[in-house]
């Protein structure tokens, strides 16, 4: 319930955080024919089947040593099998699957996004689905297609680490090279480019490279205006200095200035 009511939260208008009560027309459609494909276990079920889901999730297996990302993709499909809400099942599981997995330590899979995937080719992902409920709930069929799913993704999230570590010392070379920045200015660029997320401001920076406040100004508000950082606030007093981030394209714009 947790899970679902924050993840849906604000988007499901009247339906949000509510379990299916009896008389709830609930089911898995396919969209392009609308053909009904599953139909969930009866709402006065859930309550009982969400306390064994809750103990599976938590307890463990205790029948034997089970693999934690095996868990994680049962508790996938358990949820969306049930579907208890009324609506968000689908987002809820998958969240329920990521909770599993980082609690396990398995913290790669913050970076790795499965739903991606997933809408590449929803009809692979709905076919795992039947396959496994018409075969007398064999779940091979799903831990097969999703542990296919998430190699890809972590293939994906690997060439995008690996381009733009290639783009960061592409960048990176080009910068030291350059006449039109000072060496406080490089560094500063140069740690922008590794850390997208970092401000700073003009104390920090006075700081840093042991300059006078104004040379410090100088230096973000010139890099501010060659449209590298963005800057918020200003004014005096605390709370009240200018703030600066790297711009969300630097690299981009870093290759267009040389």
């Amino acid at each position: 319930m947790y899970i679902h009511r924050i993840i849906t939260q604000d988007t499901l208008g009247d339906a949000e955080s509510y379990l299916r009560q009896p008389g709830d027309e609930i089911g898995v459609y396919d969209n392009t024919n609308n053909l009904l494909l599953h139909r969930p276990p009866l709402a006065e079920e859930i309550p009982e089947r969400l306390e064994a889901l809750c103990r599976f999730a938590n307890e463990g297996n205790p029948e034997g040593f089970l693999h934690p990302l095996l868990r994680a993709i049962t508790l996938h499909f358990w949820l969306a099998y049930d579907h208890p809400f009324v609506d968000g099942n689908g987002r809820t599981a998958r969240a329920l699957f990521y909770w599993s997995m980082l609690s396990q330590g398995f913290w790669l899979m913050e970076y790795v996004s499965i739903s991606t995937i997933l809408r590449k080719a929803p009809a692979r992902y709905a076919k795992s689905f039947l396959y496994t409920e018409t075969d007398d709930n064999d779940l091979t069929y799903f831990l097969l297609s999703q542990l296919r799913i998430i190699c890809r993704a972590i293939d994906e999230l690997q060439n995008y680490l690996t381009r733009k570590v290639r783009e960061i010392r592409e960048t990176t070379t080009m910068l030291k090279h350059s006449v039109e920045l000072n060496h406080r200015q490089l560094a500063i660029l140069s740690h922008a480019l590794r850390h997208p997320g970092q401000r700073y401001t003009i104390e920090s920076h006075k700081t840093s490279h042991k300059v006078a406040y104004q040379t410090a100004r100088a230096d973000l508000k010139d890099l501010a205006e060659r449209q590298l950082l963005n800057t918020q606030g200003g004014g005096r007093g605390r709370g009240k200095n200018y703030v600066f981030t790297p711009a969300p394209d630097l690299a981009k714009r870093l290759r267009e200035l040389s």
